[in-house]
C-alpha cells in the first residue's frame, strides 16, 4: 500500500486498459520513438563528480548526520505554536474581515507544510537524536497533517532506497513510461494530464493528505470486519485473532502498519469531533479542507519537481546508479529564505538524497562546504516549478524524464518513419493487429 495520489510502487502497465490490436501497434510505434543518437548522448559514463561523491559520502554523513535534540525540540514546537495561533486568527477573523481569514488559511497552510517536513525527518529517524523522540513527535505531527507517519515513511524510504530507479519507483504522479502513455486511451490521456497540471495541485493535496489517509483505513478496516465475521461463522471455534492473521489486503503491508494508521484516524477523528464541537461543522471544515489541501499540493508540487525535472535521470533497474541519481535526478530548490523555513531546507534535495540522515538544520551548511560537488545539480527557482511539471513522462530507452511536447514530436517523426516502407523496423507487415 502506498499513500499517495498516484501510487509509488512499482507501475502497473496501462496497456490491459485497450484492445489488443491497438496495444500491439501503438506498443510497437513507442518502442523507436527514442533514436540512438538520443540513447547514446543520455547513457550515463562514470563522471568525475559523481565518482568524487561516492569517495565523499562517508566523510559527508560523519561531519553533518548528527541530530541536535534541543534544535529538533524548538523547531517542532514553533511549528505547533504557530499553527495553533493561525487557526486561532482564522476562527477570530470570520466575523471581522474575510480577507483576513484567507490570509490566515493561507499562514495554516504553509504551518502545516513545515510540520510535514518536520514529520518527514522524523520518519527518516534524523530530526531527534532517539527513536523514542522521533517516533513520538511523528505521530504528533502525523495527526496534525493527517498522515499516518509510520506508514508513510515505510514507503518514502522506499523511494530513498531506489532514486533514480523509474522502474520500481514513478514518483508522488505514477509518471507513466511513453510506451505505457500510448496505450492509454484518450480519456486516461487528457485525465493524467490534468492530474499534472499546476491549477490541480490543491486537489491532489486534498487527495493525498484528506480523502486517501481515510479511505484506505476504512475501507481495509470493512474488508477485515467482513472477512473475520464470514470465517467466524465458519469456525466458530477459532479465536478473533488467528481469524483476522488469515486477512490480506492491498491498504496495508503488516499489522504494525495497520496499527499505525488505526491510531493516526482515530486521534485524527476524535479531533474533527472536538473541533467541529466548538466551531461548528461548516466553519471547521472550511478552514481545515481548504488549508490543509492547499499544504498538500504545495508538497505535492515541490516534491514532483525535485526529480521531475528537463531531462532527469531516469533509469530502468539494471543500469541504475543511485548515486549518479543523486546528482543528475535530483534538483536543488534554490528558494527564498522564509520558504526554506517552512520546507525544512527540503529544496537542498541533492544533500538530503546523499544522506536522509543528516537534519534539516545542517542541510545548508553541508552544501556550502562541498558545493563543488554538486555543480551539475539542476537548479531551478520557484519560476522554473510550471515549466518542471511538463516533464511528465519517463523514456526508458534514452532513460530520463521527457516533456509531452517532446513526446510528440517523437511521434510525428515515427510516423514519418512508419509512412516510407523502406524505412519501416524490419519485420513489420502493414496490420496493427
Amino acid at each position: 500500500m502506498v499513500p499517495t495520489f498516484g501510487g509509488n510502487g512499482p507501475a502497473v502497465s496501462l496497456r490491459r486498459h485497450v484492445g489488443l490490436g491497438a496495444q500491439r501497434h501503438r506498443t510497437d510505434r513507442g518502442s523507436h520513438l527514442a533514436q540512438p543518437s538520443v540513447i547514446r548522448e543520455s547513457l550515463p559514463m562514470v563522471e568525475t563528480s559523481t565518482q568524487r561523491l561516492k569517495d565523499t559520502k562517508r566523510e559527508i554523513n560523519r561531519r553533518y548526520a548528527k541530530s541536535d535534540d534541543r534544535k529538533a525540540l524548538t523547531q517542532v514546537l514553533t511549528a505547533l505554536l504557530c499553527l495553533a495561533l493561525a487557526w486561532a486568527v482564522a476562527v477570530w477573523s470570520v466575523s471581522v474581515s474575510l480577507w483576513l481569514t484567507a490570509a490566515a488559511v493561507g499562514a495554516i497552510g504553509l504551518f502545516t507544510l513545515r510540520a510535514f517536513a518536520l514529520m518527514h525527518e522524523c520518519g527518516h529517524r534524523s530530526l531527534f537524536r532517539t527513536q523514542r523522540l522521533n517516533r513520538a513527535f511523528g505521530f504528533v505531527l502525523g495527526v496534525v497533517t493527517g498522515m499516518p507517519q509510520y506508514v508513510w515513511s515505510q514507503h518514502h524510504d522506499y523511494h530513498h532506497a531506489h532514486n533514480g530507479d523509474w522502474e520500481v519507483y514513478r514518483g508522488p504522479y505514477a509518471t507513466p513510461s511513453v510506451d505505457e502513455y500510448a496505450a492509454m486511451s484518450g480519456l486516461q490521456q487528457r485525465l493524467y494530464r490534468l492530474k499534472c497540471h499546476f491549477a490541480a495541485a490543491p486537489v491532489v493535496g486534498f487527495v493525498y493528505l484528506i480523502f486517501n489517509p481515510r479511505f484506505r483505513w476504512l475501507m481495509g478496516s470493512i474488508g477485515l470486519v467482513g472477512h473475520v465475521v464470514a470465517r467466524r461463522v465458519a469456525e466458530s471455534d477459532r479465536s478473533m485473532r488467528s481469524l483476522a492473521a488469515g486477512f490480506t489486503t492491498p491498504y496495508w503491508e503488516s499489522w504494525r502498519q495497520y496499527r499505525h494508521m488505526s491510531w493516526n484516524n482515530i486521534t485524527l477523528l476524535g479531533v474533527w469531533a472536538l473541533m467541529c464541537w466548538k466551531l461548528g461543522p461548516l466553519h471547521f471544515f472550511a478552514i481545515y479542507v481548504i488549508s490543509v489541501s492547499l499544504a498538500g499540493g504545495a508538497g505535492v508540487l515541490l516534491f514532483a519537481v525535485q526529480h521531475n525535472f528537463e531531462h532527469s535521470y531516469a533509469s530502468d533497474t539494471e543500469r541504475w546508479d543511485r548515486d549518479y541519481g543523486t546528482i543528475h535526478g535530483t534538483s536543488f530548490l534554490v528558494l527564498p529564505n522564509w520558504l526554506n523555513w517552512f520546507t525544512a531546507n527540503i529544496g537542498y534535495h541533492h544533500i538530503h538524497h546523499l544522506s536522509a540522515q543528516i537534519p534539516n538544520y545542517r542541510l545548508v551548511g553541508c552544501h556550502g562546504e562541498y558545493e563543488g560537488l554538486f555543480a551539475e545539480v539542476t537548479r531551478l527557482k520557484l519560476r522554473h516549478v510550471r515549466h518542471a511539471l511538463k516533464y511528465m513522462l519517463w523514456d526508458p530507452r534514452a532513460r530520463r524524464i521527457i516533456s509531452l511536447a517532446e513526446y510528440r514530436r517523437q511521434m510525428v517523426a515515427t510516423d514519418r518513419v512508419w509512412a516510407q516502407p523502406e524505412r519501416r523496423p524490419i519485420g513489420f507487415n502493414g496490420y496493427s493487429g
